[in-house]
């Protein structure tokens, strides 16, 4: 009887367990977003013009200005201006080094001419002959590859379960195995520490 119940407990947990994060962090984002409202006028809240408080029309507001100012910067005036911001940014001490750092990573991975996590690998990490997955963010640049003799890429290794740590390694390209998934399904086998495995993978012979 005892082992029913465990079964029933357990059954229950790897139900409800995964519902409940997904719901807290949907709450979370919408309630997040939901505080750009406070930029408009008091009147206009909707909770004021309707009389009744909705979720979600902070996601709406936030998703118009984003697609407003990407419309502005995308045409040639709105070019310059975003420009004359980043000199402008540049010149100030502090903010100067932080603002450049995150533009950086950003441009890397939202650009769509960018190479960051557009590829899964398979390669060999922390050691020879142990195994795991890394994502393609580019290629050595700078007096880096001055030292680095032959073709190298720049990979990112990740931990399980959580990905937004790991590490930053430069491997030769002959030692990456370009894996045919896509990155949303290698991150999910990542994060799932193995347990989800990407449907039909291509198998690989390492060298």
């Amino acid at each position: 009887m005892m082992a029913e119940i465990r079964k029933w407990l357990l059954a229950g947990l790897l139900v409800l367990v995964p519902l409940g994060i997904t719901v807290w962090l949907l709450n979370w984002f919408i309630a997040t977003l939901d505080q750009t409202l406070q930029i408009l006028p008091g009147n206009w809240h909707p909770d004021k013009l309707i009389g009744v408080h909705i979720p979600g029309f902070g996601v709406l507001l936030a998703l118009v200005i984003v697609l407003i100012i990407g419309a502005v910067a995308s045409n040639f005036f709105g070019k310059k201006l975003v420009s004359w911001w980043n000199l402008l940014l540049n010149r100030i001490p502090i903010v100067r080094s932080i603002y450049s750092s995150v533009k950086q990573v950003s441009d890397t991975l939202f650009s769509e001419n960018g190479n960051a996590f557009r590829k899964a690998l398979l390669v060999q990490w922390p050691r020879a002959g142990v195994w795991t997955i890394g994502f393609q963010t580019g290629t050595p640049g700078g007096d880096v590859i001055n030292h680095l003799p032959g073709d190298y890429l720049s990979v990112y290794v990740p931990t399980t379960p959580n990905p937004t740590g790991g590490y930053f390694v430069m491997l030769k390209r002959e030692d990456c195995i370009e894996l045919k998934m896509s990155v949303d399904e290698a991150l999910t086998y990542v994060i799932s520490m193995g347990v989800v495995v990407p449907g039909s993978p291509a198998t690989h012979k390492p060298k």
